[in-house]
């Protein structure tokens, strides 16, 4: 989490406030989670505030799993923890990345009312359009950025690949905090277009798919950066680790095996991770979190059980670590997660 936050502040406050709006919805108070991403309370109220991409990732991971909508009150009906792996899960298995997207963007519109996407080809253009259908409110602004956000995150995704855009339009006036816009999506930006919507090259849509179960199911653990940071292809060599580590946790114990499973000495291993900015160390950490809170409140396995999965040597051991990346023991997460909220 200290990475996470050490990122540079550009994201504006009033994201913040559409995630503390869905709070405001369900009734429920979001002050844990704004301790929890680092966000004070004084910053909701200044409109040239800013916070890490970092943080935002923390805060809607923690309110989409709390209010148990992944579409932070945006429509009608919550789009409960899960609904989004469901839909990339069907697409996954698409054969190329134009038959993914607009398979992704008709099961979308099977459970949301308020908005439909669509894919459709203009010359040598793609372009990704978002319909509205009813008014959204608030927060008009977050729902769809995010949505289109996401939706070429993911695009890049699938086939592991940078698309550039080659226009880019909202239909609402510029915003004081247009400037992230700019960070958000790689082209040129339209604010006051008639229909939201995103364009690029349409060759892209005949590219094949590159993902496989084992790569969605280390995604999904991690599918925030997605919409609040620019793609990067994933032949990083954090997102290859992390990939293993999810899927061959028997690696978390022996770092020459994971450095002959990417073809590496363990000393270039830990250098190019140097070079990325984080260890060995806190990549384990990471998916060993992500995890024991799977485990935690998904499943009725004794916390002893779970650390030995984990590869810990004993509870004991496994409920400091755990104490120390989600600020409480293993056993108050197991209450809280089984209640009203899931501390992130």
């Amino acid at each position: 989490m200290r990475r996470l936050l050490s990122l540079r502040t550009e994201t504006p406050i009033a994201f913040v406030q559409a995630v503390v709006h869905a709070y405001a919805r369900y009734g429920v108070d979001p002050s844990a989670a704004l301790l929890a991403a680092r966000i004070r309370p004084e910053q909701l109220d200044n409109p040239d505030a800013r916070i890490t991409a970092g943080q935002l990732e923390w805060l809607g991971q923690a309110a989409m799993r709390e209010l148990d909508d992944e579409a932070l009150g945006w429509f009608s009906r919550r789009m409960r923890w899960g609904t989004y792996g469901m839909l990339t899960r069907a697409a996954v298995t698409a054969p190329t990345l134009g038959v993914a997207l607009r398979r992704w963007c008709r099961l979308h519109g099977l459970l949301v009312d308020e908005i439909s996407l669509s894919v459709e080809v203009d010359g040598a253009l793609a372009r990704v359009l978002v319909q509205e259908h009813q008014p959204l409110g608030p927060v008009r602004e977050f729902c769809v950025m995010s949505m289109l956000r996401g939706l070429h995150g993911l695009a890049c995704w699938f086939i592991d690949a940078h698309i550039p855009l080659a226009d880019m339009a909202l239909p609402f006036e510029t915003p004081p905090h247009s400037r992230v816009y700019g960070l958000l999506f790689p082209g040129p930006v339209r604010f006051g277009a008639g229909q939201a919507s995103l364009s690029f090259r349409g060759e892209f849509l005949d590219r094949p798919m590159v993902r496989s179960e084992t790569s969605l199911q280390a995604m999904l653990q991690h599918s925030l950066p997605l919409v609040v940071r620019p793609y990067r292809p994933a032949q990083l060599l954090v997102q290859r680790v992390r990939e293993l580590l999810t899927s061959q946790p028997e690696l978390m114990l022996n770092a020459e095996a994971l450095a002959s499973a990417l073809h590496m000495s363990v000393r270039t291993l830990y250098r190019q991770l140097g070079l990325e900015g984080t260890t060995l160390q806190a990549l384990k950490d990471e998916v060993r979190y992500a995890r024991a809170k799977e485990l935690l409140s998904r499943t009725p396995k004794p916390i002893k059980q779970i650390a030995l999965l984990l590869g810990f040597s004993s509870e004991k051991t496994f409920a400091r670590a755990f104490q120390r990346w989600a600020g409480v023991l293993p056993s108050a997460f197991r209450g809280q997660s089984r209640g009203d909220a899931i501390p992130e």
